[in-house]
């Protein structure tokens, strides 16, 4: 003679095969677009700024200070940590599912029931007692209900820990940007600088020609203008040097006037480096923070596809309660004072007006837009990565060529200077010289600037660093 349990669990296996046959369409639709399994190699895994040598090809100990205290101290990362945590709780919460759920009480009872609610009237029956009991409910998870929410609530974990890490990046790059625009505006003012004092000669020795009536007004007024150009030039570069400092000391949750005694004497540039190998495989984007989080984000929906294919089967629970029951207290643990119940329950929901349909199908429409937002995101990471490389080529190139250029400004402008001495060439061409010769070395600058930013700009479309040897 079977019992109820087993004449429960017999239909349910039955109502179960045929459930389940309905819900086996949603593998198949997910294997033909995601990969059936999400797993990471450790090689390919980037480092987080603090632990990635390639800073150091840099050679600027102020840079990686910076580095270091950004990683500590600013906000968006203490807000990535935030919710890395708030994942990792409610991850816990759906593990917690697994477990049946425990509860006591303990109390008085005291009251009368009625003696008119039956046909024949009789004398009210007050009662008072007291009563110690628990309680258990317990959902068996039959066909993985709760195992597909544990994946799902993983999944979105592991993408929040990939966020931090595109957050730990996106920070580290955006502080090397802003530092080497500092560095370059620095640099470009101390020319500045430079030019006008050598352009303050020159204006002295027109002037004196001037008054020894070897030179014209127009001289003197091409010398004036040519100094008052490169004086306009100073102010805006200062706008941008405390700018820039203004933005690290947000990116390093300073404020500026505790960083700006530290960053506003000027300094050379980082020395400008090769970087990785420009052979980059194609499973080295895998490491991208980005596409990490866009893959568990993945995982994520699929396992939602999951949770919705499940609600179309039945759920079994079983709830239990034991206690005692006594007029008095004394009688609690006493002959005949226990009761207890085990009930177990099957729930199957026939018809809801087509909403499990409606959430099973909202699941796949996210994962659709989950899948086409992932090979976008791997696209856009190739591009990233051609785009770095090839600025990176490019200025290069540009910092080779206008050092050969630098260098024949220089000459001229000396060349100039000195035949306008001798009364062999007008002014024009000494002004023309010094107009090209800081022109150039602004340029000079800047390229050297922009091939910095290429670097840092391939290091974040690698998603990491890597080591001396550009492996």
């Amino acid at each position: 003679m079977k019992t109820p349990l087993k004449i429960a669990l017999t239909i349910i296996a039955a109502i179960g095969a045929v459930a389940q046959a309905n819900a086996d369409d949603s593998r198949d639709w997910l294997l033909d677009s995601i990969p059936q399994q999400w797993t990471y190699q450790s090689a390919y895994s980037q480092k987080l700024p603090a632990d990635d040598d390639w800073w150091k090809t840099f050679g600027d100990s102020t840079l990686d200070s910076l580095i270091n205290m950004a990683e500590r101290e600013n906000y968006n990362i203490a807000a990535a940590l935030s919710r890395i945590e708030m994942a990792k709780k409610t991850l816990d919460a759906a593990k917690a599912a697994y477990f049946p759920t425990l509860g006591i009480s303990a109390g008085w009872t005291k009251g009368q029931s009625s003696g008119a609610s039956g046909p024949v009237v009789a004398k009210s029956s007050p009662y008072d007692y007291f009563s110690l009991g628990a309680s258990m409910q317990w959902e068996v998870d039959l066909f993985g209900r709760i195992t597909q929410n544990v994946k799902a609530n993983k999944a979105a974990y592991n993408a929040t820990k990939a966020e931090y890490d595109g957050t730990m990046v996106s920070l580290a790059a955006n502080v090397a940007k802003a530092y080497i625009n500092l560095r370059t505006y620095q640099n470009e003012m101390q020319v500045a600088k430079s030019h006008l004092a050598e352009q303050e000669k020159v204006l002295a020795i027109v002037e004196a020609r001037f008054k020894a009536g070897l030179a014209s007004m127009l001289e003197v007024s091409q010398s004036r203008t040519v100094v008052a150009s490169t004086k306009a030039s100073i102010p805006p570069l200062e706008a941008m040097i405390e700018s820039s400092i203004n933005s690290l000391g947000l990116l390093t949750a300073k404020y500026p006037d505790e960083i700006y005694s530290w960053l506003s004497a000027p300094a050379p540039m980082p020395a400008v480096v090769y970087g990785a190998n420009l052979g980059v495989p194609a499973d080295l984007l895998r490491r991208r923070p980005d596409i990490v989080q866009a893959e568990y984000q993945l995982a994520q929906y699929a396992a939602q596809v999951g949770i919705a294919k499940k609600d179309f089967l039945p759920t079994l629970s079983i709830n239990g309660s034991i206690g005692t029951q006594a007029h008095e207290a004394k009688n609690l643990f006493g002959d005949h004072s226990m009761y207890w119940e085990v009930s177990p329950t099957l729930s199957w929901t026939l018809f809801d007006g087509l909403a499990r349909n409606y959430r099973t199908a909202e699941a796949k429409a996210q994962l659709e837009a989950a899948i086409d937002s992932y090979n976008y995101t791997v696209m856009n990471a190739v591009i990233e990565v051609t785009n770095a490389t090839t600025t990176f080529k490019s200025t290069m190139q540009t910092i080779k060529l206008t050092e050969d250029v630098v260098n024949q400004s220089k000459e001229s402008l000396d060349y100039a200077v000195e035949r306008y001495k001798k009364g062999l060439s007008p002014f024009n061409n000494v002004v023309d010289a010094q107009i090209s010769y800081l022109t150039n070395q602004d340029s000079q600058i800047s390229a050297q600037g922009k091939a910095l930013t290429a670097v840092v700009n391939l290091y974040e479309a690698l998603g990491g660093g890597w080591n001396k040897t550009g492996e």
